[in-house]
């Protein structure tokens, strides 16, 4: 081989000995890209995750809309996106985010449930049911997502399919915080008092004493015609919630059926000073001044109760309806 033949195979050599350095170390550069990309990624979603945690709102909300920016198809930060946003009060950019994450990771439970208290919070309750039904048929564990569900459905007039949402949740766990009380309700809902009256007394036994629940166990009471039994809760919730209009009409009310009549114009004036523009305050305070004999005074407040009445809008079939 000449001195020429030989230099040239030598910087054949050279060459292909550079080149594979080379492409060894264009894996290598890739490949630290890829890690450091990754922790980056894993660092903002730390990151995202403990501002939200942490209440640093702000923060959470524009680390998020940095991470969506970078990674718009990662369903993770649309959805921590979408609970800052929703945490800040704005349930518009949170509907639009979880919207979003859904569809990216429709088979995320916990999107579903977070999309659906943005409904609740917008009371759409149908399209809050339709994401807990989803949430709650991926994740059937979740006690809390059947108690949602239940009330989206109560809100919605479908009371028999609440009953057994609440059902479910009070079988995943027994001791549920509210749980015999959200039963209870739905059965009131059905006029089914009975029941109900059982399910609060059960709540009681479980969670203590709560102005809501003793609240409601009078109002069953006062249905069932228990009228000592409901004087004792609804004298109790009036204690325990003094602003509660409704807990001293119902009151009143069942003082005029049990024949307290001076006990009934207490109470029943205490509700319409907190709530003046509620018609049935008037009306059974009308019953109860005319049995004190103060029939002038009884026909001035039926005369409000008429005015009052032509303004109210019906409740029929609600729980919270009333025959005055």
């Amino acid at each position: 081989m000449t001195t020429v033949s030989i230099t040239r195979a030598l910087q054949l050599q050279r060459a292909i000995r550079a080149a594979a350095v080379a492409s060894v170390l264009l894996i290598f550069v890739s490949c630290l890209g890829a890690i450091a990309s990754a922790q980056t990624r894993s660092q903002a979603r730390a990151q995202l995750q403990q501002f939200i945690d942490s209440g640093q709102l702000r923060e959470a909300v524009l680390t998020g809309q940095q991470a969506v920016s970078r990674w718009p198809r990662d369903p993770e930060f649309r959805h921590y996106l979408g609970v800052a946003y929703f945490k800040s009060g704005d349930a518009k950019q949170a509907q639009d985010q979880l919207i979003r994450a859904r569809d990216l990771a429709p088979k995320d439970s916990a999107i579903h449930f977070d999309l659906a208290l943005v409904f609740l919070s917008e009371q759409n309750y149908p399209s809050a049911a339709e994401e807990l039904e989803a949430s709650t048929k991926l994740n059937p564990s979740n006690a809390l997502a059947h108690v949602l569900l239940g009330r989206a459905y109560l809100n919605s007039n479908r009371s028999v399919q609440a009953i057994d949402e609440f059902k479910t949740a009070l079988k995943i766990d027994p001791a549920l915080p509210l749980g015999h009380y959200h039963l209870g309700f739905a059965y009131s809902s059905l006029g089914r008092d009975d029941e109900a009256i059982a399910e609060y007394k059960e709540e009681l036994r479980h969670s203590g004493e709560s102005s809501a629940v003793v609240y409601e166990l009078g109002r069953s009471l006062l249905e069932r015609g228990q009228y000592a039994a409901a004087i004792s809760y609804l004298l109790r919730a009036s204690q325990l919630d003094a602003k509660n209009p409704d807990a001293w009409y119902n009151l009143g009310k069942a003082q005029v059926l049990a024949g307290q009549f001076a006990a009934a114009e207490t109470s029943l004036r205490k509700a319409i000073e907190l709530n003046p523009n509620d018609a049935s305050p008037h009306y059974q305070l009308a019953r109860a001044l005319e049995k004190l004999g103060k029939n002038d005074e009884a026909r001035a407040e039926r005369d409000r109760f008429s005015e009052l009445k032509k303004s109210q809008r019906p409740t029929a079939g609600m729980a919270t309806g009333r025959d005055q």
